[in-house]
């Protein structure tokens, strides 16, 4: 009972005046008339005031604009203070937003507010206590809505930027896992960069580091690759994020797949011209192709870019991509190659086994392709049997050698594969390939390039097929 009796002689001596000036907690003093006397440091500072401006105000003052947990404007007799004075009973656990114009922000709180008595005058005090609410998703899921958002977004830590492991990706969202065939628990943990490759612009790369180094937006179009390697463009606007405390603790990349846009808009101006000419072309080829297929003719936007027996980029698409290639291997100083593929006698296919056997003919050649050349390759059906072909190169004899073996492996796929997916027996076929190439040091447009690349194509027709001709200007 003594040590009891000597522990409360030591508490008398705490300076609580004190202890609650530095409180981790706002604490908040109003006279019966709802004036405020009193006001701990923490609390000026939650509510981004300065003790001139607090102590001495009243309720129904004008500065004071208060919210619900629902974002619905509090009536000044709906105030933690007013409640108490009203119903003279204590409140706790109340959850109230305080907008802050001058900051364009709202502060919440987790508010008590109880009745003290001085113990000398026995006037009444209502002291309101504040706690910082640093999360309220509680309140409306905002996760729900960036991952329903069409736009791709990432968002990674703002520490450690450097290569080869920085940025450190923290969230991606549903849009991500779309375009770029990655899940978020594969990306999670690891850097942006994953998704850059060879071609990947160095410059605008180094763009985005220095204005992430000074935590400064930065907006950017990028060449990006998929997990299966396939190049796409993204407009990305990065955008630093800042905690409460004003810090810039992650980076967010909000993203767009600028490619399809693009495409999407021109799509949108043609789609009735677009569909007749579908509906035409794809008269005879619907009754052959499956359930799967005939589901896919009601997909428009995708028949707008892609060739729909070969499942191939179509003569437009390929021309667009090519050109898009054409100018990054520009800037990079790379040599490009262009090469134009024809079926022998696919005429011929037609007329003495059906229309069924030449399909299958055509499918096999793409297949083939898809399987044979690079992820970053450009590959295309420019109409009827002729398919196109766009890649980089070290030197002519190598292209000349790769496609070659391009030939060597149809021959063998062939041979493989009597029938085709809907049974129908496949016919022998050879192809003719013409091909011009670019160095690095030379200028040129897709169209020249093309129209050169299908002289060398008519050089090995008229010299008999089944070879492949490297465009030398004297065709």
């Amino acid at each position: 009972m003594d040590h009891l009796k000597h522990n409360h002689t030591e508490l008398t001596n705490i300076d609580f005046a004190r202890l609650i000036d530095t409180a981790g907690i706002g604490v908040i003093v109003h006279q019966w008339d709802t004036t405020v006397v009193y006001a701990n440091p923490t609390a000026l500072t939650m509510l981004n005031l300065s003790y001139e401006q607090l102590i001495g105000s009243v309720a129904v003052d004008p500065q004071w604009h208060l919210i619900d947990e629902h974002h619905k404007q509090l009536h000044v007799s709906e105030f933690p203070v007013n409640k108490v004075k009203a119903s003279e009973s204590s409140l706790y656990g109340e959850v109230v937003g305080v907008l802050d114009f001058k900051h364009d922000d709202t502060n919440w709180f987790k508010v008590n507010a109880v009745i003290e008595k001085s113990s000398e005058s026995g006037m009444a005090f209502i002291v309101v206590t504040l706690y910082a609410l640093e999360n309220i998703g509680s309140l409306f899921s905002f996760e729900q809505i960036v991952q329903s958002a069409d736009d791709i977004i990432i968002v990674t830590e703002a520490d450690d930027i450097e290569e080869p492991s920085g940025p450190k990706i923290v969230y991606v969202n549903n849009a991500f896992e779309r375009l770029t065939g990655y899940s978020a628990k594969e990306v999670i943990g690891d850097t942006p960069r994953l998704l850059q490759g060879k071609f990947t612009d160095k410059a605008a790369r180094e763009r985005i580091k220095t204005s992430l180094d000074k935590k400064q937006a930065v907006r950017e179009t990028l060449l990006n690759y998929t997990k299966s390697g396939q190049p796409y463009f993204i407009d990305m606007n990065i955008i630093p994020l800042k905690n409460r405390n004003g810090d810039i603790t992650h980076f967010a990349a909000i993203e767009r797949d600028v490619t399809e846009q693009t495409f999407y808009a021109e799509q949108l101006e043609k789609r009735n011209r677009d569909l007749k000419q579908l509906k035409e072309n794809l008269q005879d080829v619907v009754r052959q192709r499956t359930v799967d297929l005939i589901a896919a003719n009601r997909k428009l936007q995708r028949h707008a870019y892609y060739d729909v027996l070969t499942d191939v980029p179509n003569r437009r698409y390929f021309l667009e991509m090519s050109n898009s290639f054409l100018s990054l291997t520009r800037r990079k100083g790379q040599s490009l190659a262009v090469a134009m593929i024809d079926v022998d006698d696919f005429k011929s296919i037609n007329d003495k086994f059906g229309h069924a056997a030449g399909d299958a003919s055509l499918h096999l050649l793409a297949c083939c392709m898809k399987e044979f050349f690079r992820a970053e390759d450009i590959i295309g059906r420019l109409g009827g049997e002729e398919f196109g072909l766009t890649m980089l190169f070290d030197n002519p004899a190598k292209v000349v050698n790769t496609l070659q073996r391009f030939q060597q492996k149809l021959a063998e796929q062939f041979r493989q594969e009597k029938q085709s997916a809907d049974s129908v027996t496949l016919q022998p076929f050879t192809v003719s390939i013409g091909v011009c190439v670019i160095e690095a040091e030379q200028t040129g447009e897709l169209d020249t390039l093309l129209k050169c690349a299908d002289e060398a194509l008519y050089q090995v027709k008229h010299q008999g097929k089944n070879a492949v001709i490297l465009y030398d200007g004297t065709q």
